[in-house]
Formats: structure tokens, sequence, C-alpha cells
């Protein structure tokens, strides 16, 4: 299936069924159909380019974790808004709980900064867990191992990463989604 494919009911219908089947080609095909839909839908609401990426990129990953559960009597474009408004809804919630956690503890904000001071345990502690997360990611499939290295040790933007592997960024940031998520199954694995 190409790119250039119009969004039609019937070409819709048939890309959500593959993606249903794990086909990747079918949810890149997706995620640019309804990237700006969810995007411009979350610029409205939280007036925040980075929150309404962040969330968009969750609502994607959510998405298409859950791709077997969309029923098709529903519009797909409706589904996907559901799923991002109810993310923006846990995190204004998560906000609200962290600024009034902010403000209760100040007391044990004292006692938190002598406590920060990382001990040679805590050093070794780092290091080793340094070792093992390493190992994870060299589990992971080249193309995972190399968006994480790119992103996280090399320290790339979206942006960067997608001028660097030739590919559209919301691909990038799909794969990103995807490569944590396998590293987290791994590391759950272990």
């Amino acid at each position: 299936m190409s790119y250039a494919l119009k969004n039609t009911p019937e070409t819709l219908n048939d890309t959500i069924q593959k993606a249903k089947q794990g086909n990747q080609i079918a949810f890149s095909i997706l995620l640019d159909w309804f990237w700006n839909d969810v995007y411009g839908f979350q610029l409205k609401r939280t007036r925040n380019e980075n929150d309404a990426e962040d969330i968009s990129i969750q609502t994607f990953s959510k998405a298409f974790d859950k791709i077997q559960s969309f029923d098709e009597s529903y519009v797909f474009k409706t589904w996907l808004i559901t799923i991002s408004k109810n993310i923006h809804i846990d995190l204004v919630r998560k906000r609200k709980k962290d600024i009034l956690n902010t403000h209760s503890g100040n007391t044990d904000a004292a006692k938190k900064v002598l406590d920060d001071a990382p001990t040679v345990e805590d050093r070794l502690i780092t290091e080793q867990n340094l070792a093992t997360l390493l190992g994870h990611i060299k589990k992971l499939k080249p193309h995972y191992r190399e968006i994480i290295n790119l992103r996280y040790f090399q320290e790339l933007s979206y942006a960067a990463i997608a001028e660097q592997l030739n590919e559209p960024m919301n691909n990038v940031k799909v794969k990103l989604l995807r490569a944590k998520k396998l590293l987290s199954q791994s590391i759950k694995g272990s």
C-alpha cells in the first residue's frame, strides 16, 4: 500500500485490518493520515506544542497497542480523539496531584536535599543498572537499538533523527515509542 493513497472509507478499513494483523506499513499510514487531527486537537486543548506532541505520540502508541479492540462500527478518528482526550485528562490530574504534593511536602524537602547526595553505593548501583540496561538494549533489533542510541545517548532531536535516518519524523516518534516498550518488556521479563 502506498502513502499516496487517499483516505477513503474503503482504504481506511483495509488499512485498519492490516494494522490489526501487525502490518507496520499500515500503522505508518494511519499515523500519517491522522497525526494532524490528533495533534491539532491537542494543540487547541493544551495550547502547548510540547504537550500536544507528547500526548499525540502517547495516543498513537496506545491506539496501536489496542488496535485489536477497535470496533469498525465506530469512526477511527473519533476513537483516536477519545484516547487522546483521556490521556490529556490523566496528564492534568497527575500535574494537579504533583502540585499538591509539592506544596504539602515543604518540610520533607529539606530532609530530601540532605539525602540526595549520592553515596559510593549509589554510584555502584547506578553503574550496575547502566550495564544491565545496555545489555537489554543489545537484545533489541538493530533499528530499535539505533533509534534509542540516537535519542538517549547522542541526545539528538526528533528532527535530527528523522534527517539522519531519512524517515518522516512521525515514524521516528512511533519507532522510539515501540523501542521503549520493547525495552521495558525486556527489563520486566528479566
